[in-house]
């Protein structure tokens, strides 16, 4: 079930439901360990995501499970010493904590994501309390967490009860998706991020017509009664269009010489753009802040900053 938005042009302070004002963020999903050979690194999505929110300021809620485990205790301390909220963090004691094997195969990387982890038994029962007290604006989710039934019925539960605005970031990983798991999550979103290149698969999976993506995306919004979608674009910027069909778009100022790795930049993306929905921002200020601010995850290593102090310039410019 949609949540009820503003039915005229769709901009930033347009997108959060009239009773949902507190700026409060769930975000379901995975939180994991991305394991390269040299060393191990926190992750995930919806992890990400709340991890940059919380460092500007936000009140993001992060719904996951981990298993009774050393990193269990590893992901835990780093949310508190962060001042993220644990309590509905759930604790498995069958599954472990979330981990992702990266194989190095000469200049490239593989990622194995390993099945039956923590995240995929997220238990609709004990996340019920956190649904009912937290009253968000927004609900974060995406693909990989419903790869089991378990977390996606839990997921389905959140989703229609709860009246947030629903903003899907569609994260497509070999093998952990299909065309039903896509087809109902797009169902309840409100909002969908998606790079270029997911567009096309979707494109493909879809039997959208046309090959150019504002016709894609359009086809795809009118199948699924979605208000608003952007596109990332990597280097060439991003650009958002409403249930309209009225088109914003916006190029990565001063393109960075000094990239080190990608990893992390759509989250970091999606943070700021979520930000841009609760501070109520123009669409075209959001999206060239979000440029701004994934061009900076790029300049260092891994997805999210070592330090909070990286925010500090940001929050300044910001005003926030």
């Amino acid at each position: 079930m949609k949540s009820q938005l503003h039915s005229e042009n769709l901009t930033s302070s347009q997108m959060i439901s009239e009773d949902c004002q507190n700026n409060a963020v769930l975000l379901f999903g995975e939180v994991l360990a991305d394991n390269f050979p040299d060393r191990s690194v926190l992750g995930g999505a919806p992890f990400n995501v709340a991890r940059h929110l919380k460092a500007f300021k936000q009140t993001p809620v992060l719904i996951t499970r981990l298993g009774s485990d050393v990193l269990r205790d590893e992901i835990m301390d780093v949310m508190k010493q962060n001042g993220m909220e644990t309590s509905a963090v759930q604790s498995d004691k069958v599954y472990p904590t979330g981990q992702v094997m990266v194989h190095v195969e000469g200049s490239a990387h593989r990622f194995e994501i390993l099945p039956l982890q923590a995240y995929d038994f997220i238990d609709r029962d004990a996340m019920s309390d956190t649904v009912l007290s937290t009253h968000p604006s927004l609900i974060y989710f995406g693909t990989l967490a419903q790869r089991h039934e378990t977390s996606r019925q839990s997921l389905e539960v959140l989703l229609s009860g709860t009246r947030g605005t629903k903003f899907l970031d569609i994260n497509l990983r070999a093998p952990w998706y299909d065309q039903n798991i896509l087809s109902q999550s797009l169902q309840y979103a409100d909002i969908v991020k998606v790079n270029d290149e997911e567009l096309s698969l979707l494109a493909n999976l879809f039997g959208l017509p046309g090959v150019e993506p504002q016709s894609q995306i359009t086809q795809l919004m009118k199948q699924f009664d979605i208000n608003q979608a952007v596109i990332t674009c990597g280097k060439h910027g991003a650009w958002q269009i409403n249930s309209q069909g009225e088109k914003v778009g916006a190029a990565v100022r001063n393109p960075s010489e000094s990239l080190i790795d990608t990893v992390g930049a759509g989250d970091g993306f999606a943070a700021v753009f979520i930000l841009g929905i609760l501070l109520h921002w123009p669409v075209s200020k959001t999206l060239d802040r979000a440029n701004d601010f994934a061009a900076s995850i790029c300049k260092i290593r891994g997805a999210v900053p070592g330090s909070v102090d990286f925010y500090n310039s940001f929050i300044q410019k910001w005003g926030l």
